[in-house]
């Protein structure tokens, strides 16, 4: 039946017409942002993931510059205090050497004083220089932070943030301290390594005691020194694989983000194709459908 007021085939061509449409713009979208989920209304619940992840990715980018400047800060102290142990020109090192030569009978003690206030002086130097963005473990005053964090890790399960820390105590490092009780500095009967001289000391047995106790008081100084450039290598160390796993963590929330809302364009390309093609044809067939009453008007010829 010919109807001059309802003409379904018309009806049904447009409602093709609006559904290719539809479809035609969802994929240009895609096409266009990449994504085949960039809005809540496009799957609220792979949205919802991808938002959060990316939240954690931010913060994880967070720890990651952090470590950076932490590997920056203990590489520095750890630097400074190999440099303070030093070798057989240098150093500790040199200053024992230096000690166990003076007990040499006859020897002129006054020019040996000359290099070890030298060493005495660059050491000190050293550790004043042992300075990275304001913050130096060897040589502290009484504003020194007893305890340094340094944030290593960060997590969440649910909504509870975690975020870990690698804690430096000062004082385990210390060199040179305001109140002399660093390294260095501690005096045993007034006499450190920083400020012990053997300029008026002598051949006689009671000096050559004093000397012996020198040497084992440098002895000393280098083992601790030692164990401390030890510990601070081991959190070196870690901090360098913490790094190396947050990057990669990175890359892995990166990975699975993407296989949750990015757009295959393959895909999308080939569903572009076809879709411009059916849009083709549905205006096509909407402009036959619409024709087809025109012939109504010659039956009143």
């Amino acid at each position: 039946m010919s109807s001059l007021l309802t003409n379904s085939t018309a009806m049904t061509a447009l409602q093709t017409l609006r559904s290719v449409s539809s479809q035609l713009s969802t994929t240009q979208t895609r096409i266009s942002t990449g994504q085949r989920v960039s809005t809540a209304s496009d799957n609220a619940a792979y949205w919802s993931i991808a938002t959060s992840m990316r939240s954690d990715n931010a913060a994880l980018s967070a720890v990651s510059d952090s470590l950076g400047l932490s590997a920056a800060t203990v590489d520095t102290q750890y630097t400074a205090l190999t440099s303070t142990i030093g070798d057989k020109d240098s150093g500790l090192t040199k200053l024992q050497s230096l000690l166990v030569e003076a007990k040499t009978a006859g020897i002129d003690r006054t020019k040996i004083q000359a290099d070890i206030t030298q060493i005495q002086l660059q050491m000190k130097s050293t550790a004043n220089a042992a300075t990275f963005n304001g913050i130096n473990w060897l040589s502290t005053t009484a504003t020194t932070p007893a305890t340094f964090s340094l944030v290593s890790s960060y997590s969440r399960v649910g909504s509870t943030p975690t975020t870990g820390s690698i804690t430096v105590t000062t004082a385990n490092y210390s060199l040179y301290t305001s109140t002399q009780s660093g390294i260095l500095d501690t005096q045993t009967a007034g006499v450190s390594v920083d400020n012990m001289s053997i300029s008026a000391l002598t051949d006689s047995a009671a000096d050559q005691t004093t000397l012996d106790g020198y040497i084992a008081q440098v002895t000393a100084a280098i083992n601790s020194v030692a164990s401390a450039a030890a510990n601070l290598g081991a959190v070196k160390n870690r901090i360098s694989t913490n790094t190396n796993f947050v990057k990669s963590l990175m890359d892995s929330v990166d990975r699975g983000v993407g296989q949750l809302v990015d757009a295959d364009m393959n895909q999308e390309s080939t569903r572009l194709a076809a879709l411009q093609v059916q849009q083709q044809l549905g205006v096509q067939a909407l402009s036959i459908a619409n024709n087809s009453s025109q012939s109504i008007l010659s039956l009143f010829r």
